[in-house]
């Protein structure tokens, strides 16, 4: 079997074992476990939050409004979506009924905690040489601990984890910008949003010519 072969392998054997997950709560009310989608051995991983109301219902990560963002900040920094791989920090969707209308809910600390084995089990098998933090969630999953967006948005942070070495860039989450409600800033935001993801692409850029 070939490495790649073996890494599709492993990431469905891992995809499997976690639609069975109960390590939290969440999968009470959630419809299914959201597990990450790319490429086996993506050089390039994207985390973001969590599964939102769409990816719930369809199973895939980012396939609603933010995903829409998020395609089109991608093309915009140059970079292809089906050659990163894509997850989420919490695997299950966080919410409160209103109606007929599901209110998206910040997971906490311990949801965060409790589903970082699925994310760790998932860099190890894919060993992306940069990972892209998503929101102050992911970042929080990626790092082990709360970190501000702000102070370390916008440079590649080196995260040295079980003898790995790799680059980890911080930015916002795509919802972010949907929440804007002035468009100057929306503009603005986003404009921001793409040159960190330049930032990763040009990073990539490097890593192919080494």
């Amino acid at each position: 079997m070939s490495s790649a072969a073996a890494h599709s392998t492993q990431l469905a054997a891992l995809r499997a074992e976690a639609a069975s997950c109960r390590a939290c709560h969440l999968w009470k009310d959630a419809t299914q476990t959201v597990f990450g989608e790319g490429p086996a051995h993506a050089p390039i991983m994207l985390v973001g939050e969590q599964p939102g109301d769409k990816e719930d219902l369809a199973g895939k990560p980012f396939v609603g409004p933010a995903g829409q963002v998020l395609n089109r900040a991608l093309e915009e920094a140059g970079l292809d979506r089906d050659k990163v791989y894509v997850t989420n920090a919490v695997k299950h969707f966080k919410f409160v009924p209103r109606g007929k209308i599901r209110l998206h809910q910040k997971p906490n600390t311990p949801e965060i905690k409790a589903c970082r084995p699925w994310y760790e089990r998932e860099l190890a098998s894919i060993k992306p040489a940069l990972v892209v933090a998503m929101g102050a969630t992911a970042a929080q999953s990626v790092f082990g601990k709360m970190t501000p967006i702000g102070k370390n948005r916008g440079r590649l942070i080196d995260l040295n984890e079980a003898g790995a070495e790799r680059k980890v860039l911080v930015t916002v989450h795509p919802s972010y910008l949907l929440r804007l409600p002035d468009e100057d800033a929306k503009a603005r935001e986003y404009a921001n949003f793409v040159k960190d993801l330049k930032l990763a692409a040009s990073f990539l850029h490097k890593l192919k010519a080494a």
